[in-house]
């Protein structure tokens, strides 16, 4: 039997009645709300899975109700009903983040089918959110890769600081790996045993923002129908890390000044301080330098981070390490995906070595993993990479280059003879090309194929 919690938001009472137990008799637990404000607060009070929401809506609109959903319930996935299902909200519906978008009584027998795949989404979502948290605990200086000169210098500073309680603030691009070293950092502190809680500053709008970080008393808003704690009460003795704390609205930044300076902040409608004994790591690919002397971020809160600064290198100022990384991502996801492969070919290397890396570690490890998922052989070769990988360092035998279309043409045809084992026909009727034209940029490129 399936399992997980739907709630069904429907001011139809028949419709809604009719859904909920179609979807009980499949075995998951329904809740059922009419308008949105009430479906709110069975979101905030029990753990949904997935909502089923109409578009039309006493007190809102189903389409505008996703985003919502999506910034204050990250693993939540909604699909949408609609009498009267067209394109444009369709395609706004998926913009804002929903699963799917579906017309009622046309669509009925699709919804249990859509409901198993939405459901799986978030179990899997759920597992994987665990692994990590299982896996950052234990990030330690050792789990650190690389045998550069620059890491290895920001892991020494690192280690350092670890010890003490001064504030770190970690600079770097995008994806170089400042959670783990945030990670690390805490657990070589005497604040390893307890919380270490991250929270990314970009992921909410202001309001959201606030009432994450600092919590809420109930009835300070519309929705807050309890007190909540904020991450920074959550943190309390342990470690807060900070992702992206340029983008933190200024007026927040006063808020997290005190802080700093006071150890004690206000939640949202509450009228006493609640103090903390936090310590903060924060971290940014901004030049907050720059943004003080703009005006965007304040300049006694620059300095109250600015404490201990540690900046990572970004990955093309380390290619001497994106072979260990590659081995290391290879062991994790043929591992996950029951895959023996063993190795990784040179020409594969090769290619990841020339590129420019602008997602760093985590573009690094994003493409290992689809290579896994592709491979079928021993090793991870080059036809496992991605199609911008497969022009880096083309040689050709002309005077063809590794960006023009004609260079792109050639290893396309190659491929495609390989994969036809040089049957030439097959090969012409997958290129949607006439076998004379195939012969003759065969002859053109000299092109060479497995038969």
């Amino acid at each position: 039997m399936s399992t997980g919690i739907v709630l069904i938001i429907d001011d139809e009472e028949k419709l809604r009645t009719l859904l909920a137990r179609i979807i009980r008799l499949e075995g998951y637990t329904v809740l059922e709300a009419e308008t949105i404000k009430a479906g709110n607060k069975l979101l905030d009070k029990e753990d949904i899975d997935v909502v089923l929401c109409d578009v039309k809506l006493p007190d809102g609109n189903g389409i505008d109700f996703v985003r919502e959903l999506r910034s204050r319930y990250g693993s939540v996935e909604t699909i949408l009903l609609t009498a009267y299902g067209n394109i444009a909200d369709g395609v706004t519906a998926m913009k804002n983040g929903a699963f799917d978008y579906i017309t009622k009584g046309d669509d009925n027998d699709k919804i249990i089918p859509l409901l198993a795949r939405a459901m799986e989404k978030v179990q899997l979502q759920k597992r994987v959110a665990q692994l990590e948290q299982q896996v950052g605990k234990r990030y330690t200086f050792e789990t650190i890769l690389g045998h550069s000169s620059l890491i290895q210098e920001a892991v020494a500073l690192a280690r350092k600081v670890a010890p003490t309680e001064a504030t770190v603030l970690l600079l770097g691009e995008t994806g170089t790996g400042k959670e783990v070293f945030a990670q690390a950092i805490h657990n070589g502190s005497k604040r390893a045993a307890k919380p270490f809680i991250a929270l990314n500053c970009s992921a909410f709008g202001k309001e959201l923002l606030e009432s994450e970080l600092f919590g809420h008393k109930a009835g300070s808003f519309t929705s807050a129908t309890k007190d909540k704690k904020g991450l920074i009460e959550e943190a309390n003795l342990g470690t807060l890390f900070l992702d992206e704390i340029g983008e933190m609205h200024i007026d927040l930044q006063a808020k997290l000044l005190r802080v700093l300076e006071t150890s004690e902040f206000i939640k949202v409608g509450d009228t006493k301080p609640t103090r903390v004994n936090v310590r903060i790591i924060a971290a940014t690919n901004r030049d907050l330098q720059q943004d003080v002397d703009d005006g965007h971020f304040r300049e006694d809160l620059f300095y109250r981070l600015n404490v201990f600064t540690i900046f990572l290198p970004s990955l093309r100022d380390r290619k001497k390490d994106i072979p260990m990384l590659a081995e290391f991502y290879l062991r994790i996801f043929s591992g996950k995906g029951n895959k023996r492969i063993e190795g990784i070919s040179k020409e594969f290397l090769d290619r990841l070595q020339q590129h420019e890396w602008k997602g760093n570690i985590r573009e690094l490890k994003n493409i290992i993993e689809r290579a896994v998922i592709l491979s079928d052989g021993p090793q991870l070769t080059v036809d496992n990479l991605p199609s911008e990988f497969q022009t880096v360092g083309l040689r050709s035998t002309g005077p063809l280059s590794a960006f023009d279309l004609a260079s792109v043409e050639k290893l396309h045809i190659q491929r495609v003879l390989n994969h036809t084992k040089g049957n030439k026909t097959e090969a012409a009727r997958l290129l949607n090309i006439g076998l004379t034209t195939l012969y003759r940029k065969i002859d053109e490129y000299k092109i060479s194929y497995e038969a």
